[in-house]
C-alpha cells in the first residue's frame, strides 16, 4: 500500500508540474457573414473583425480609447515634427504628415512598402472605385513615397484628428493589375474576393486558407508575420446568421468563443450569464455603436419632416430597452454617445407621445384612416417598408415591436428581412424603399461626415462612395461638419458637435433608437480579449489571445 501511495503521489506531482495544455485551434462564432473582404471597400463590422486578424492599419484607438501606432514607428504629431501645417498653392492651409512604417511582409514574401499605401490612395481617389469613404482620399493632394518604409502625405486642410490614419495598405503587386484593367469593376474583381486564400493578401498574424461565403472562414498562422507569435495555430470562424443557433453551438462545444462585437444579443447574454457564469466571464462593454433607422428622404412619404417626427414619437424606445435589454441599453437622441467627449445634451429630444404623433400626421395630410391605415386626400396609404438583416433575433424583435407601435397611430409597417451580405450591399446602393434598421459603430470624437454630409450620398456617378444612405443634404449641416473637422480647440469643437446634434435632431434624416452595450461571453480559459467599445475591435490584438486551462 505504501508503494502504491507513493506512485500516486509521484504521478500527482508530475501532473502539477506539466505546463497548461496547448490549444492549437480556436473556433469562433459570428452572427453576420462578412461582405467584400477588400479592406478599402469594406463598410461592415463583420469584415473588419476578420481583416484585423490578417492586416493592420497605420494607427488605431486602443481599449483605453487612446490613439496608438500599429504599423508606424511613432505617432506623427506637430510637436515631434512628423506633422506640419503648410501653405498650399491655392493659398489655403494644409498638413504634411510623415509616416515611418515598421517592417512587415506580405504572406507571399513580398515586403509591405509605402507603394502599397500609394496604391490604396490611388484606388480611394478614383471616382469609380466605390470606396465607402472616398472623401478622406479626395482630400489628399500629394502622396510622396520617400523609400520603402517612409512616405509623406499632404492633405488639403488642417484637422484635429490629422494623425488618425486607420487605412490599410493594398498589395500593389497583386491588386494593381486588376484595378488598372477596369477601375469600375474593381469592386467585383478584387483578389480579396476572387482569390481570398492568396497568401500575398495578408501580412498580419493570420492569413485565410479557406473561405466559404456565409458559412466559414479558416485562418492559419502567417509565417511572415513580424509581431509576437500568436498562440493559436489555426482559427476557424463559423457563421450562424441566427442568434439561437449561435448560442446552441457555444453550449454544445462546437464553438469555443463568440466574438462579442458580432455575437450574442444583450438579452441572450444576460440569461446566459445566470445559467453559465461558472464557465464564462460575461463582460458588458458600453460602445460607440448606436442602433437607428435610416429614412430614405427621396421617398415622398418621408420627405415631410412631420412624418419623420411622428414616426419617432410613436416608437416607445424606452419600452424597447426595458423589455428587450433589461433597461440597460440607453435610449439615443442622436448619433453621439454621452460617453464620447464631444457629446452635447442640448439637442431636441423626442419623448414617446403617440397623441402628438397623430396630430403631426393629421397636419401632414394623413388624417383619414381606412382599414386601420392612414391615407392622404389622394388615397395614398401611409405604408412603409422596414428593411433589416435577417437572423439577428434582436433586430427581428425590434422590428416587430415597432410595427405594432406604429400600427397604433395608423402607420402600416411592412417588414423585409434579407441576409446581411445582401442587405448591406443594397444599402450601399441606396436600394431600399423607405426605412432601414441597423447599427453604426464609430471611433471616439468621430465627425459623422460620411453619414451626414451631402457630398457623401452614394450614387452611380461616384461609384456608390459615401455612407449617407438617407440622401440628406443641408448646407448648414455641411458647414458644421466641415468646421468641426478643422477646429483644433476642444471647447470650440464641442460647440460645433452640439450644432451637428441639433440639426440631426431637428431634421431627423435618421431615427435614433438606442446606444448598444456589447456583451462578451468569454470562456474562462481564454485570456487576452480586451473589448474596446469602438470600431477598432478586439481582434486587432488577436496575437495577444491565449488559452490557459
Amino acid at each position: 500500500m505504501g508503494i502504491r501511495r507513493g506512485l500516486l503521489l509521484l504521478l500527482a506531482l508530475i501532473t502539477l508540474a506539466l505546463p497548461a495544455r496547448a490549444k492549437d485551434e480556436l473556433v469562433l462564432g459570428m452572427n453576420t457573414a462578412p461582405g467584400a473582404m477588400n479592406p478599402s471597400l469594406n463598410s461592415m463590422l463583420a469584415t473588419s473583425l476578420v481583416n484585423y486578424m490578417t492586416l493592420r492599419p497605420i494607427t488605431a484607438y486602443d481599449a483605453n480609447w487612446k490613439l496608438v501606432c500599429i504599423m508606424c514607428t511613432e505617432l506623427p504629431t506637430v510637436d515631434n515634427g512628423r506633422a506640419r501645417i503648410v501653405d498650399l498653392p491655392d493659398g489655403k492651409k494644409g498638413m504634411e504628415i510623415d509616416v515611418e512604417l515598421k517592417p512587415f511582409t506580405w504572406g507571399d514574401g513580398t515586403p509591405v512598402t509605402a507603394r502599397d499605401f500609394a496604391f490604396a490612395v490611388e484606388v480611394g481617389k478614383h471616382p469609380l472605385s466605390g470606396v465607402p469613404s472616398g472623401e478622406e482620399f479626395r482630400r489628399i493632394v500629394k502622396f510622396e513615397v520617400k523609400d520603402d518604409r517612409h512616405f509623406t502625405v499632404t492633405v488639403d486642410r488642417v484637422t484635429f484628428d490629422y494623425n488618425s490614419i486607420e487605412r490599410m495598405p493594398l498589395p500593389a503587386h497583386i491588386e494593381k493589375p486588376i484595378f488598372d484593367a477596369n477601375p469600375a469593376e474593381y469592386r467585383n474583381k478584387s483578389a480579396y474576393d476572387t482569390q481570398p486564400t492568396n497568401p500575398g493578401l495578408a501580412f498580419g498574424p493570420y492569413r485565410i486558407v479557406e473561405l466559404v461565403p456565409g458559412n466559414r472562414i479558416v485562418l492559419e498562422q502567417n509565417p511572415t508575420w513580424a509581431g509576437p507569435k500568436p498562440a493559436f495555430k489555426r482559427l476557424l470562424i463559423k457563421i450562424f446568421e441566427n442568434s439561437a443557433a449561435l448560442e446552441a453551438n457555444l453550449l454544445s462545444g462546437n464553438v469555443d468563443y463568440i466574438l462579442g462585437e458580432s455575437g450574442l444579443s444583450f438579452d441572450q447574454a444576460i440569461a446566459f450569464e445566470k445559467r453559465h457564469k461558472d464557465k464564462y466571464n460575461v463582460v458588458y462593454k458600453p460602445s460607440l455603436t448606436y442602433s437607428h433607422i435610416d429614412t430614405k428622404l427621396d421617398n415622398p412619404l418621408l420627405a415631410d419632416l412631420r412624418v419623420r417626427r411622428a414616426l419617432l414619437m410613436a416608437i416607445d424606445r424606452k419600452a424597447i430597452s426595458d423589455k428587450l435589454f433589461d433597461g440597460k441599453q440607453p435610449v439615443a437622441d442622436g448619433d453621439v454617445n454621452p460617453l464620447d467627449p464631444m457629446y452635447s445634451p442640448a439637442a431636441r429630444r423626442y419623448a414617446y407621445d403617440p397623441a402628438a404623433a397623430k396630430t403631426l400626421l393629421d397636419e401632414a395630410g394623413f388624417g383619414e384612416i381606412k382599414n386601420g391605415v392612414r391615407q392622404d386626400a389622394k388615397g395614398t396609404r401611409l405604408s412603409l417598408e422596414l428593411a433589416f438583416a435577417s437572423g439577428n433575433r434582436i433586430n427581428e424583435q425590434i422590428a416587430q415591436v415597432i410595427q405594432s407601435q406604429l400600427r397604433q397611430v395608423g402607420i402600416e409597417l411592412r417588414l423585409k428581412a434579407a441576409p446581411a451580405r445582401i442587405y448591406f450591399d443594397a444599402l450601399q446602393k441606396r436600394n431600399f424603399e423607405a426605412l432601414a434598421l441597423y447599427g453604426w459603430i464609430t471611433r471616439p470624437q468621430n465627425v459623422p461626415r460620411t453619414t451626414l454630409h451631402s457630398e457623401e450620398i452614394p450614387t452611380a456617378q461616384n461609384g456608390w462612395s459615401g455612407q449617407n444612405y438617407p440622401g440628406y443634404a443641408n448646407p448648414a449641416m455641411d458647414k458644421a461638419l466641415d468646421a468641426a473637422e478643422r477646429e483644433l480647440d476642444v471647447d470650440k469643437r464641442r460647440a460645433l458637435f452640439a450644432e451637428i446634434l441639433r440639426l440631426y435632431a431637428d431634421e431627423l434624416p435618421v431615427l435614433p433608437l438606442y446606444f448598444r452595450i456589447d456583451a462578451f461571453v468569454i470562456p474562462k480559459p481564454l485570456k487576452g480579449v480586451r473589448p474596446t467599445g469602438h470600431q477598432n475591435s478586439s481582434t486587432l490584438w488577436i496575437e495577444q489571445w491565449r488559452w490557459e486551462e
